[in-house]
């Protein structure tokens, strides 16, 4: 992703949440990076073999930091989750799950609006408010809101709603609902992996397992 200087970020330390220790952050334009891996001057191919394996076979968002005396590596991470690590499973758990769900509704959106034109895109925006509005899904009052939901990675956002499973859940119903009414077929639920793909393999894990809990696995497909 990035080969940066020293002079080109600002690292801090912030509290781990469960343990008498403090961890590096990375800030790189708005954007946060936990420390990954740690090498002296001499193995400088060696971190930028590590660099270019994550970031263009694994597709991970990585800097490697070039100092005078070391190398580093650092992935992407958002600052909230990495507070909540130590805050018990639920909140990691559904942060997780909320974030897979997005992406997935993120793609029949953009599906929509790539095949069916913008107004259907319209169209389906203000189907999906009238679900939030039915179910009272948190934190999507407005159409900037929802908008964001839409169109912002969230993967790379610092703000994913606070949702239950019960309003996962409901979200992926109706959007096989909808999905269905405007493609007239089922095709954009097959194969789902892609679209997670980006997600980070343990993450991507803990959705499909989730997923294979519940009859929604019936509709939402992998290959």
């Amino acid at each position: 992703m990035f080969i940066l200087k020293r002079a080109d970020v600002e690292i801090t330390m912030v509290q781990h949440p469960n343990r008498e220790q403090q961890i590096p952050v990375l800030n790189y334009q708005g954007q946060t990076f936990r420390l990954m891996k740690m090498f002296e001057a001499k193995q400088a191919d060696d971190a930028r073999a590590l660099w270019r394996d994550l970031t263009d076979n694994k597709g991970k968002a990585c800097v490697l930091l070039e100092e005078p005396d070391r190398y580093s590596v650092w992935g992407k991470v958002r600052l909230d989750q990495l507070l909540k690590e130590g805050h018990g499973p639920t909140d990691s758990k559904l942060s997780i799950l909320t974030q897979a769900c997005l992406l997935l509704l993120q793609a029949v959106y953009f599906d929509i609006e790539d095949l069916l034109g913008s107004k259907q895109a319209v169209s389906f925006q203000k189907d999906l408010t009238k679900i939030f509005q039915k179910f009272k899904f948190p934190q999507t009052d407005d159409s900037k809101a929802i908008e964001m939901l839409l169109t912002v990675n969230p993967l790379e956002s610092l703000k994913i709603p606070s949702w239950q499973e019960n309003h996962l859940s409901t979200l992926l119903q109706e959007l096989y609902e909808l999905g269905k009414n405007y493609f007239g077929n089922t095709s954009f639920a097959e194969g789902i992996e892609e679209v997670l793909e980006d997600m980070a393999d343990d993450d991507r894990e803990q959705f499909v397992s989730w997923l294979h809990q519940s009859s929604l696995s019936k509709q939402w497909v992998m290959n």
